[in-house]
């Protein structure tokens, strides 16, 4: 499995935001050159997670972005799913039920079973705050990424 750079980005965007509040809202042109993307790839994204509820925005000359709720609320699966749509391994993982004729016979199906709980288990199981304290903590500086 591959995360495309609109999940990376999305969630580096994300963890910029958290590093950089300070309450007000923060400019995209600010967020793009210190994450050194583009910002009409970041508007992109950005519009994502707005409609999700994800981020709060406001227009006009001090317009910007904000998170919507606390860095602690939004899990790397999250932001991942948003983006990426179904993170399971195989076609058969991606709905509630498994609908392959072959589930019942299937002889790797178990293996796409744990390699698809084991994704899901490390990205709901690490939020944006987690990913701030650990930049924090390696990088020895409360300045964003």
């Amino acid at each position: 499995m591959k995360i495309s750079t609109k999940g990376r980005y999305a969630l580096r965007l994300m963890v910029d935001l958290a590093l950089n509040d300070n309450g007000e809202y923060i400019p995209l042109k600010s967020i793009s050159a210190r994450q050194e993307i583009s910002d009409k790839y970041l508007e992109q994204i950005i519009n994502a997670l707005g409609k999700a509820g994800y981020v709060k925005s406001l227009r006009g000359a001090q317009g910007g972005y904000k998170l919507a709720h606390s860095p602690s609320f939004y899990t790397v699966g999250m932001i991942l799913r948003l983006t990426e749509g179904s993170l399971a391994p195989v076609a058969c993982l991606e709905d509630n039920v498994n609908h392959c004729e072959r589930a019942a016979e299937c002889s790797t199906l178990f293996v796409w079973e744990k390699l698809y709980e084991a994704i899901s288990n490390v990205v709901d199981g690490i939020t944006i705050a987690d990913i701030v304290e650990n930049y924090k903590k390696i990088s020895g500086s409360d300045y964003s990424i």
